[in-house]
Formats: C-alpha cells, structure tokens, sequence
C-alpha cells in the first residue's frame, strides 16, 4: 500500500443509531403475541452496541479513524427511492409505525434512518476522496430488504444502493461491486441495479428464504445488465468451507473480471451458527477470512477501496463477535489489536458443516457457477 493514508480504517458509529426502535415483535407485521409480557422486536439496539463494545475491548476502535455520519437528504434517496416513500416515512415518524412490510421506526425514527444511509455516504465520501482506504460503517437500521416505494424486512431506505449512487455522482465510480453475505436475500438492492450493467450485486443466502421469490438462480438482470446480477442460493446448513468455496469459484473471478473502481459488502451475520432467523452454519472465524478475502481483491482491483456497511445479524450474544471480527479484519497489521476471539472456542469449528462441504451445497454450487459462467469465465 503506498501511503499511511491507505493504512488508515474509517469506522461510521453514532449513539443515535441505538435510539433506533423497531417497537414490538408482531405476528406477520400486525398483530401482538397473546401474551401477558410484550415480545420485543427480534431487531435489538443490543447487537450492534455489543459489538462496538467488543471492538473497544479488542483495541479495535482505538485503530480506527472516526467519520461523522449525517443525515442523507431527500436528494440522495432519491436517486432509488420514490418521493411518496419518502413522504410515508415523515409520516409514520410522528408516531411511530411501519414503513412498509416489517419495517417498523419509533417516533423520530425517519431522522435515525436518514443517519443510518448517510452513515453509509459518509463512509463512501472518506475512501473516495482518500482519507481513509476503506471503512466499516456500523450504522441502523439495516437496508438491503428497501424497495424504491416500501421499507422491508426491518430496512427502511436502501442503504448501500443509495451509496453506490451517491459514489457514481458525486465521486465518479464508474463501475461498482456490491457483495451481500447476509442471510436473506437483498432484494432491494437487486432491484436498484437490475438493469444497471456498471454495478455488479453479488448475493449469497439461504435459498428462498426472506424474501420469497427472490434470489433465485436465475434472476441474472435485464437488458443491459444481464449478468450483473449473480445469485448464490445456498441450503441450509451451509458452513465456512461451502462460503469459502463460492468465493474461490465465483466471487474473486467474477469480481476480476468486472474490476470495479469501489467494492461494497453488505454484511448481515445473520447466517453464523446462532442465528434465529437463519438456518447457516458461520462462525466468527469466517467472518474474519471471508473479510481478508475481499480486503485483498479491493487492495488488487480499486486501490483497496472497500466500504462495510452493517445489515442483519440476531443472535445478541454470537453476532456482536461476528461483526467484531470484520472491523478486526480491516485493521489488519495494526498495533495494539488483540485478536478476537470465538466465545465457543474450538467448538465452534468442530461440527461437521466448519469440515466439509455437505452434497447439497456442492450441487448448489455448480449450479451456481453453470448460469453465472453463461456471463463470466469461471
């Protein structure tokens, strides 16, 4: 790397985040559970607190250079989103409701959200211009799940295709790649860029698993962006050796092939071991390579110029060390870091799916490389 500038890790995190409230845990978005004590929204102010937490502990945040988030205005959403969308989350923040399908704020909560996708412009803003060479922005609520018109899926504005936006106007990224490891599908951002031949999305999930009907191994793109968009349904159960596999077989040759000039990771550990929305088997060491990996393609392709930007992840005891784990990724080589640890230790690598790659996931992944390698030299 040619300088201390390219050295320097951006870190986006602000209490406001915190004071994000998803209200009660509801059954198919509307209704409480008929119990005597309320259910609490499975979306926990929690998780990402422990895992800035663990990253004070581990010296991780003192490694880090701070970046002020603000609020993206109606400029910058809407460059995907739709002015009524807008509008409807002004409302519903005066009181309090949902966004759309499952995609519920408190009061005040379109200002938290605001905050939440102009956390992500500010960490494209600090590597574009140089300041830092990339950056982790632990922001919420989440965004992948957000459609133009509707929130979805916990996301109110789509956080990272905002982003990929703001980059290409304001900083003049030509060509953008987008990889999302969260466990649900990114339906959103999959729809911003469909038809987008200039952003690559790059989608590894459970198959079929949020949204139904998204994700499938044929939704390639349209028109002009046919073959930017590479899914990689996966079976349940999948575990390091299966992620690790994708991204020897088609992440890194794809992402060659495209060179992008900036690369996104939605990172949602919400397929790690623990998680009670997934049914994938990552531990935190996982996390860690799978983080390293694209570190170096980004450092290969586009000067290092990487942004992390915080989706899913439920578990409020494992996912904080996952999330952890990839700020520790990003700090590679630098002092005063301890590594972070697995709280299971090595249990966690023990169970078969951290072993091997089980029939089910290896069919998976030939599948997946026979439509992708329609578009890519795989």
């Amino acid at each position: 790397m040619s300088d201390n500038r390219d050295r320097r890790v951006g870190l986006v995190f602000d209490d406001r985040y915190l004071s994000h409230s998803a209200g009660e845990w509801l059954i198919n978005y509307r209704e409480r559970y008929p119990f005597a004590d309320p259910v609490p929204h499975i979306s926990s102010p929690a998780i990402p607190a422990r895992a800035k937490h663990l990253m004070d502990l581990y010296g991780i945040s003192d490694a880090m250079t701070r970046i002020e988030p603000y609020e993206a205005d109606d400029a910058a959403l809407g460059a995907y989103h739709t002015p009524e969308h807008l509008a409807r989350v002004a409302t519903v923040a005066q009181a309090g409701g949902d966004t759309g399908t499952g995609a519920p704020i408190g009061r005040g909560g379109d200002r938290v959200a605001r905050l939440s996708a102009g956390g992500v412009l500010a960490a494209v803003d600090a590597v574009m211009r140089g300041d830092v060479g990339r950056a982790f922005a632990l922001t919420r609520p989440p965004g992948h799940h957000a459609m133009a018109d509707q929130g979805m899926g916990f996301c109110v504005f789509a956080n990272v295709a905002v982003a990929a936006h703001h980059a290409r106007r304001h900083h003049r990224a030509e060509r953008i790649a987008i990889l999302d490891w969260d466990v649900h599908h990114g339906n959103g951002t999959q729809d911003a860029f469909f038809a987008d031949p200039s952003v690559l999305f790059i989608s590894m999930h459970q198959e079929d698993l949020f949204p139904v009907g998204w994700g499938a191994l044929d939704q390639t793109g349209e028109g002009a962006g046919e073959g930017s968009t590479v899914n990689i349904p996966l079976p349940a159960g999948a575990g390091n050796p299966t992620y690790l596999a994708v991204i020897d077989r088609i992440v890194e040759p794809v992402l060659r092939q495209f060179r992008p000039d900036l690369v996104f990771i939605s990172a949602g550990q919400d397929a790690s071991v623990l998680d009670p929305l997934g049914r994938m088997s990552l531990t935190v060491d996982s996390y860690r390579t799978m983080t390293q990996r694209l570190l170096a393609l980004a450092e290969e392709l586009c000067g290092g110029r990487l942004v992390v930007a915080l989706e899913g992840g439920y578990s409020e005891v494992y996912a904080p060390y996952c999330t952890a784990v990839i700020a520790e990724a990003l700090c590679a080589g630098m002092p005063g870091i301890t590594p972070v640890e697995d709280p299971y230790g090595a249990r966690s690598g023990s169970q078969p799916a951290s072993q091997r790659i089980g029939l089910e996931a290896r069919a998976a992944i030939e599948a997946a490389v026979a439509v992708a390698g329609r578009y890519w030299t795989l």
